[in-house]
């Protein structure tokens, strides 16, 4: 959460001349509810079978730039799914980084706890490894312009 996916995937796609797509924007728009509701409605598991169903009907196009979910690679499937179907780019943010960037949007059910910073730093304690595990190329975004990280990106595809 709060790494730039979006920000900077818009930037690769418009760079590549490819179309962007959110994988949460995605499931908005195919059940007609925004993501909190769907957490409030069927919790965490019925959202993560809504996002494996999103991203493997996704991952099935060509020449497109996808940002999933922050949460995505906690399913084995959806680590299987990516790696096999594309270049996984993981982009990293410090928790410091993720809480500036996240702590007024209440549009991210897992952040509306406490203690935000303690959740985003459990959060990263579980997924870093596992982006790690899946990912092509590994990009750090706690500094740099968006436009240029997505520079960055391609000069490492392209190497």
């Amino acid at each position: 959460m709060g790494a730039g996916k979006t920000t900077v995937g818009r930037h690769l796609a418009e760079i590549l001349g490819r179309e962007f797509i959110d994988s949460d924007h995605e499931i908005e728009r195919k059940t007609g509810a925004s993501i909190p509701w769907i957490f409030d409605k069927e919790g965490e598991n019925g959202f993560r079978q809504r996002e494996t169903c999103v991203l493997k009907e996704l991952t099935k196009r060509k020449q497109i730039v996808l940002a999933t979910g922050g949460g995505a690679v906690t399913q084995l499937i959806n680590r299987n799914v990516l790696k096999q179907r594309g270049i996984v780019i993981y982009l990293f943010a410090p928790v410091e980084i993720q809480l500036q960037r996240t702590y007024r949007d209440k549009n991210r059910p897992l952040l509306q706890v406490e203690n935000p910073e303690q959740k985003l730093q459990d959060l990263l304690s579980i997924r870093d490894p596992l982006y790690r595990e899946v990912a092509h190329f590994v990009v750090d975004t706690h500094s740099g312009a968006a436009r240029d990280l997505a520079y960055q990106i391609l000069d490492d595809i392209l190497k």
